[in-house]
């Protein structure tokens, strides 16, 4: 028993050691560089420049960085509110088509389009549909007798279009998680409530809900964790504009570096951006296993 356990420890190894290396190569090794960056001042436009050690400098100046605290707060806001639209929604859709029947699978590869889209087609395409003088959205509104609406060009608009898109195309995603979750719950536990007269109601707030609590909790840290890292959509959409109304935290790196040339600055910004993420990740692991110690 004790060869075949080693013999079996040496397989898993075995078997975990190309992808330990990939990863070590692609992601852990970019990791560290950019944190050994980020002690230094340099600019990627001065090829020959020799970075200076600068300490903790550029983390200091996340302090007093106005548009940085910007970009934060509209990453906090789109996250929050955006993931709390495709939760909702998503379970409601999800107990909807939850079924084996034909017309669900249907509806639901359907329902799937706006997931599988690249997010710059989805930017691109709703930049066209929202424009404010051939946009097919404000065309659809003037037979309900309501003016043109500068969708992209208002800040308050432009956070509440970015946010609509983010929410249609990846509320699929949370009903397909959800419709899993719901399809695998115990059928003994609805049929006792059944049983027992409870309504459909009650059946969902005490049964359901808290049988796919765990479930959602998974849904919420992965669409959470995601939404702090949108980009590609809110770029093609506005690029942070107009001002800094949609201006979010990896946009706002990636200008820093790219656009700036600030690498250490944008390092630092990364690093932190990073440990943030991962703190959000085990508070989320956390309450995950405490719900699933409930059950």
């Amino acid at each position: 028993m004790k060869k075949r356990k080693n013999g079996d420890r040496l397989a898993s190894w075995a078997f975990l050691t190309p992808t330990l290396v990939f990863l070590g190569i692609t992601a852990l090794l970019p990791l560290l560089y950019s944190l050994y960056l980020s002690f230094f001042r340099m600019k990627l436009n001065l090829p020959n420049q020799t970075p200076q050690f600068v300490g903790f400098e550029n983390y200091a100046r996340m302090l007093t960085d106005q548009l940085l605290h910007t970009s934060t707060w509209n990453t906090i806001l789109f996250a929050v509110i955006s993931v709390a639209l495709e939760t909702v929604l998503g379970l409601m859709v999800a107990m909807v088509i939850c079924s084996d029947k034909r017309w669900a699978r249907i509806v639901t590869s359907i329902f799937m389009i706006p997931m599988i889209m690249a997010p710059v087609a989805v930017g691109t395409l709703w930049r066209m549909m929202l424009d404010s003088s051939t946009g097919v959205i404000n065309y659809l509104l003037s037979f309900l007798g309501i003016p043109s609406i500068s969708w992209l060009s208002n800040p308050t608009t432009a956070m509440i279009a970015v946010m609509l898109v983010n929410v249609w195309q990846l509320t699929p995603w949370v009903t397909v998680i959800c419709a899993a979750g719901l399809k695998a719950l115990p059928s003994e536990c609805l049929q006792a409530g059944l049983v027992d007269g409870a309504t459909s109601g009650q059946i969902f707030w005490h049964i359901v809900l808290p049988l796919i609590r765990p479930v959602l909790v998974v849904v919420l840290m992965i669409r959470f964790i995601d939404a702090f890292k949108v980009f590609d959509t809110v770029y093609v959409m506005t690029n942070g504009g107009p001002g800094s109304a949609t201006e979010m935290l990896p946009n706002y790196i990636y200008k820093q570096g790219l656009r700036y040339f600030d690498a250490g600055y944008a390092a630092a910004m990364a690093i932190v951006f990073v440990l943030v993420m991962t703190l959000c990740t085990l508070f989320f692991l956390r309450w995950r296993k405490r719900e699933e110690a409930k059950l």
